[in-house]
This record gives structure tokens, C-alpha cells and sequence, in this order.
């Protein structure tokens, strides 16, 4: 549980330096592995580590949208200073190139040839992508892929 003590350790550094954000977004961030500990009756693994960061990052990200459309500034603000802290325990992001040749792969692999068939490709592709990539993106670029294979002549 090599990511599990990361996010502990930050968590006491983070007291001792009464760094205050970092602080509340570790916590919240150990209750919500605490809870999927139960939920799945052991200790997760690594990927289901980053995919409760991932879930966690993506709530973080839309409230803070929603607090900008509320002119709410400051917490707008504290939401994106959590979201840098959680954000230190995901793998690197993919760039467009990486993600666009994984989605080109996975469409290859699938045998998909239309957008009906977007649930086989989603199928190879998230276990790629998973914690490095926006599932809205991968989602839209599968389905630019499939819409423009739809479209051939044939």
C-alpha cells in the first residue's frame, strides 16, 4: 500500500506545517478510502487508489465551476488548491497525442466501426487511461473516432 502511506505521510507533514488546504483535502481523501476499504472488504489496490483521487479530483473541479458561475471566488479557489494537492498522488496526465493513439488503438482492437459499438472500445480503452486522462474527453474523442469510421464510404 506504497500510495496509501504517501497520502498518510503528506497528511502529518501537512499538520506539522499547519498547512490548512492540503490538510482538509488529505483527509477527505483518507475517509473516502476508508469508505471504499469497506465497500470492497480489503485494502484497495493502487489503480482503485487513483480512481477514488480521479473521483475525487472531478467533484473538486465541478464545484469549483459551479462556484465561479455563483461568483463565489474564494471558494472556487480553495477547491482548485485541493484539487493541486490530490493531484500530486495520480499518475501524469496524458497529452492529446498519448490519449488520441491509445483511442486509435482501442477503436483498432475493438473492431468498432460505429458509435453503437462505443461500449467495446471504452471497455479496452479506460483501464489505459484511468486516473491520467478526463473520462469526458476520452469519451468525446471515442466517439469523434467512431463518427468519422461511420462516415467512410464502404
Amino acid at each position: 500500500m506504497e500510495l496509501y502511506q504517501k497520502v498518510e505521510e503528506a497528511l502529518k507533514a501537512a499538520m506539522r506545517q499547519k498547512e490548512e488546504t492540503a490538510k482538509d483535502a488529505l483527509r477527505m481523501l483518507l475517509t473516502s478510502l476508508k469508505v471504499k476499504e469497506k465497500e470492497i472488504k480489503r485494502q484497495p489496490v493502487q489503480s482503485e487508489i487513483e480512481q477514488v483521487i480521479a473521483t475525487l479530483v472531478k467533484q473538486r473541479r465541478d464545484s469549483a465551476e459551479q462556484f465561479r458561475g455563483g461568483g463565489r471566488e474564494e471558494l472556487a479557489s480553495k477547491e482548485e488548491n485541493e484539487i493541486r494537492v490530490l493531484e500530486q498522488f495520480l499518475p501524469p496526465q496524458l497529452s492529446g497525442k498519448e490519449l488520441e493513439k491509445l483511442v486509435e488503438e482501442a477503436v483498432a482492437g475493438s473492431g468498432a466501426t460505429s458509435v453503437k459499438e462505443m461500449g467495446k472500445v471504452m471497455k479496452l480503452l479506460m483501464p489505459k487511461v484511468s486516473g491520467r486522462a478526463d473520462g469526458k474527453v476520452v469519451n468525446e474523442l471515442v466517439r469523434q473516432k467512431l463518427g468519422a469510421a461511420g462516415q467512410q464510404p464502404g
